[in-house]
């Protein structure tokens, strides 16, 4: 197996020359650190990082934890983030929770047991969380995605979810709509969904009109026609819903066009998220857009300058909504649902 002393003859530098291009690659002139990267790749060299990452107490690994990878908000994150570190010269161990704050706290032990130098994090609830108390104790760094927590020792990077669901409530009420209902996970198990259904409740109220209580599906991305068939019924019946995320939005349409229901035909049906799906759908999804490549850039730039030493600092980032097919204006709307 070559060394490093073949790869420097070979690029007719020094042995510290090719030490550098390696260890330090911007402190080297382009010309030269190229011609050590084609010796490298010529005689199949590989620097063994291991020993250097010892000495500087470093990895370069980041740990991040999401709740699922069946929601694509989440592989939209991931993505976006591994571009953003790599860029950085970092790179990502993943590793998913299934919404468990128990799972939560093992994934956390296994990354630190890796020696990530810090952590992303989408947790179950910030404001309540054991796990993230412990990583404030042991002064590791990390930074949550997605949540607005209250505790300023907590860094944070996401939309403003209440203004981000007031802002859809109000877009349906502009096209005439008056009886919205909200359609979530199990007991707003999310302090996200928790901010979303407040916001819900804000735009309502706004207009003088009652907020409902929450349909609750029995997972957080998947919907199912019998839970909400009864609210569907009667002269009360909502014609438009607000969803907490895009894939619940998403399959709460399949379930109500397998079932009959037209959309946006008898129900307007509006999502949370902005996800690249929804626009390859029939019909094309109405969303509350959250800048997703901002988010995780941010994220990445947050954590580094933690471990650099920076103190913790939250961001909430702008967010819109992204017109689709799934909504119409309540003219619009057949006048004849189910008795």
């Amino acid at each position: 197996m070559s060394d490093l002393k073949e790869v420097a003859q070979l690029a007719g530098v020094s042995r510290a020359t090719a030490a550098r291009a390696f260890a330090s690659p911007d402190v080297v002139r382009p010309a030269t650190r190229d011609q050590v990267f084609a010796a490298a790749r010529q005689l199949g060299f590989r620097p063994n990082r291991l020993g250097r990452q010892l000495r500087l107490q470093t990895t370069n690994l980041l740990g991040v934890i999401v709740p699922n990878l069946l929601n694509p908000v989440f592989a939209e994150q991931f993505q976006a983030m591994e571009r953003a570190a790599r860029a950085k010269g970092y790179n990502l161990l993943l590793a998913t929770t299934d919404y468990s704050s128990e799972r939560e706290s093992a994934v956390v032990e296994e990354l630190l047991r890796q020696r990530v130098d810090g952590l992303v994090l989408t947790v179950t609830d910030a404001e309540s969380n054991r796990v993230l108390e412990s990583l404030v104790s042991e002064d590791t760094p990390f930074v949550l995605a997605y949540h607005q927590p209250g505790n300023p020792q907590y860094s944070a990077v996401s939309v403003d979810n209440r203004a981000g669901m007031a802002l859809a409530t109000r877009y349906l009420l502009d096209c005439g709509h008056r009886r919205i209902g909200m359609v979530a996970g199990p007991a707003l198990q999310s302090d996200r969904a928790r901010l979303r259904y407040a916001g819900y409740c804000d735009a309502m109220v706004e207009r003088g009109l009652p907020s409902l209580p929450v349909i609750e599906m029995p997972a957080h991305t998947q919907a199912d026609f019998t839970v909400i068939e009864a609210a569907l019924r009667g002269p009360n019946a909502p014609s438009a819903l607000v969803c907490s995320n895009d894939l619940l939005a998403i399959s709460l349409i399949a379930e109500l066009r397998r079932n009959g229901w037209s959309v946006p035909g008898q129900l307007s049906v509006i999502g949370f998220d902005g996800i690249a799906l929804g626009t390859q759908m029939h019909p094309t999804l109405c969303s509350v857009v959250q800048p997703i490549a901002t988010l995780a850039s941010t994220v990445i730039d947050q954590l580094l300058a933690q471990i650099a030493g920076a103190a913790p600092i939250s961001h909430c980032l702008p967010c819109h909504i992204r017109p689709g097919e799934s909504t119409q204006p309540f003219e619009e709307t057949l006048h004849d649902p189910l008795q």
